[in-house]
This record gives C-alpha cells, structure tokens and sequence, in this order.
C-alpha cells in the first residue's frame, strides 16, 4: 500500500510539473498567478515548481509585465539553449546524427556510413560512431540531456527496444538500454515516421491542429497517425504499417512475405523498378538506366508521359489507401513526405480525386492534403522525442532530481 501511494505522488509529481513547463513553454511569458489560474495548481505549488524548474535553467525570468494594481508579476518562459541531446536517425546503410538545442537549432550534423547488419556488430557501430560525434562536436559547455534515435520498423517506445528492422537484423533489441548503459543519459528510441509525424504536430504542418496523419514515402510505405495531440500506439507499441495493406491479390511478392502490399507499388524502389521493366519491354522515355526516384520525379514534371503515367497510378493506389485510413481516424489534415513529393503537382490532385470517391463525404470535404514541413531532416524525429519527454514530465523530472532545489 505505501508503495502505491509513493508511485501515485511521483506520478502527480510529474504531471503538475509538466503542466506548468507546458504552460511557460508554449503560452510564455507568462506569470504564476496566470499559471496557477489556468492550471487550478495551488500557488504554492505553481511557486515551488518553478523554483525547480528555474534551477534546472529549463525556464528563465523576463521582464515584468505591465502593473494591474499592486505587485507587478515576473513572466517565465522556456530556456531553449540551456541543454543539448543528440538526435540519430538509423536509414538503409547510412546514419545521420545531429547535435540539437531545445529550440530545434543544429549546431553540428554529420552523415555516416554503416556496415554492419547483424545486430551485434550493428548496434557496437552504432554505439561507436555516436560516442565518436560526440567527442568531436560537444564541448565540457553543452550538457547533454539525452540521446535519441529513430528508424524504420516495429519499435517499442515505452521500453526502447526494437522490435524488428526490415533492413537490419534488430529483433526484440535492447537499443535504449544500451545507449543508457554507455552514455549515463536518458535514451528515447521511436519508428522514424511516428517521430515525424509528431515533429510536424510540434513545429511543422500540422501544428495547428490535434488530429493528422503523415504519410512517408521512401523505401517503403509508413503512416504516423496523431489523435488528439498525441501519438496513435497499442499498448506501447507501434501501429501505422499502411504500406502492408493489400492492394493487389495477385501483385508482387512483398519483404514482409505477404503479395501485393501497399509498398510493392508505392515506394521509391517499387516505382524505380516499374519504370525499368516497361523500358526495357520497350515504352519510350526520356530515361535510360541507372536512373534514381528524383530523376523520375524530374522527367515527369518536364513532361516525360512514362514517368508521369506510373506516378499517377501510384497517386491512385495511395490514394485509395488514404481514404481507408480517413475513414477509420477522420483526421483534421492528411501530410505527405518523401522524394516523390518533388512531384506533388502530379501526385496531390490525384490522391485528393480518389480520397473525395473514397472516403465518407462528410470525411473528406474540404480535408487538407499536402506536402509535410520537413522534407530534408532526417534527424527532426528525435527533436520531437526529447521534446515529448519534456511536455510529459518523464524528463523533467530527472532534470529536476539532479539539481538542488
């Protein structure tokens, strides 16, 4: 019973915590008393969780506001350039590591070769190169605060493991663990498109509003579902493999073992792939070999028919895909990321034709579609990590604990 009740204080604990640096940092300057009225916290507690957090640094005192009659209030707002993390994002044979503030700035990126396979070797390259990156790019002045790594498969976030890989051999891997075991830092391991689909909700297209979902579009097929502000999961676990819905009986073998997956047509392999196979049969293009899904999106936009004819075939069948998914979250906006998206005049009204045929009207009417803020950050995932801990209270609190009061 008293370990109960100790587990239930912690867990208030943390949420009052967390409410309050919610406030400062997204309604900032703003005062205690306002906190303490928003928050229905006492103003004793709003007090002393402020002192905690102005002694973390992760706040800072401003100019005071203009008198109402009698004490003039001191504002707080969030301290973003107080403490550093690093953000990795494991893709097929490279990794990209970065060094950010809170603020979301990169003070140094760098993009590595990886070997390995096996998850052994692999995860020792990974542990290494991330030791190595931070002894070339963090000085004795940048406090560390956490390391986080996104990449594509099955993740268990609440427990950091990997579950499964389609490019590497990571089953049911320990990852957080171990960066935990190495680096003394707290260590948040999440699927790279559920971390990008809750960095657009944090800082990019979808930020204003709480129901989305992110569509990506590389080597294979993923969705990030958002209900409600928060990531969709089941149990902790991931949900969102969108590119493993059947979409053609009798269509190709898929790496997941089943025929005719989402990803078989759409994705930047499948689409290369296709366009190969009709030249080859002898369909007139103004690609030859050795072409990459850029040059595709390049020559249909010149106005290559062959390429603009696959690529509004893929737009149809994920379209028709969408509209399943509309259908079952009925979102407030659809967000598409990608290389394809350099094609998005050629894509996007075709997935908006097919969602209106597709999904339930009052669904679909006027449901925004369009291109996702970040394109070209491989490593904004693991910002949106960090930044959950800190707007759950999980960080907060062991920031908090390592300081005086």
């Amino acid at each position: 019973m008293n370990d109960k009740l100790i587990v239930n204080v912690d867990k208030v604990k943390q949420v009052n915590t967390a409410a309050v640096y919610g406030m400062i940092d997204q309604q900032g300057p703003i005062s205690r008393v306002k906190i303490a009225e928003q928050s229905q916290l006492a103003p004793a507690s709003v007090t002393k969780i402020t002192r905690q957090l102005l002694a973390t640094g992760l706040v800072k005192e401003v100019a005071q506001q203009a008198s109402t009659g009698g004490r003039r209030a001191i504002s707080l707002m969030a301290e973003q350039g107080s403490y550093f993390f690093i953000s990795v994002r494991l893709g097929r044979g490279a990794l990209d590591i970065s060094l950010f503030d809170l603020s979301g700035i990169s003070h140094a990126h760098d993009k590595l070769s990886v070997n390995e396979l096996e998850q052994d070797p692999l995860t020792k390259e990974l542990l290494d190169k991330i030791a190595g990156f931070i002894s070339q790019h963090v000085s004795e002045q940048k406090q560390l605060i956490a390391v986080a790594v996104t990449l594509s498969g099955l993740v268990n976030p609440g427990e950091g493991i990997v579950v499964y890989t389609p490019h590497y051999q990571l089953r049911d891997c320990p990852l957080g663990e171990m960066i935990e075991s190495r680096f003394g830092l707290p260590a948040y391991i999440g699927n790279d498109t559920r971390a990008m689909a809750l960095a657009e909700h944090y800082f990019g297209a979808t930020k204003d509003c709480l129901d989305s979902i992110l569509i990506t579009v590389h080597s294979g097929t993923s969705a990030g579902i958002i209900v409600n502000g928060q990531v969709f999961m089941s149990q902790h676990r991931d949900v969102g493999e969108i590119g493993h819905i059947q979409v053609d009986p009798l269509g190709k073998k898929c790496q997941c073992g089943n025929v005719g997956c989402l990803e078989t047509i759409v994705s930047n392999t499948a689409i290369v792939a296709r366009l190969r196979e009709l030249i080859e049969q002898g369909s007139p293009s103004i690609l030859q070999t050795g072409f990459n899904i850029e040059d595709v999106c390049f020559a249909a936009k010149q106005g290559d028919m062959l390429c603009r004819q696959v690529l509004q075939r893929v737009a149809t069948v994920l379209g028709s895909s969408i509209a399943i998914a509309i259908n079952l979250f009925h979102p407030q906006k659809i967000v598409l990321a990608g290389e394809i998206m350099a094609a998005e005049e050629i894509l996007v009204p075709t997935i908006k034709q097919c969602i209106q045929h597709q999904a339930l009207s009052s669904f679909a009417d006027d449901l925004p579609v369009q291109a996702a803020h970040f394109q070209n950050n491989p490593t904004i995932g693991g910002l949106a990590l960090v930044k959950r801990a800190l707007l759950d209270g999980s960080l907060l609190i062991r920031l908090i604990n390592q300081k005086p009061e």
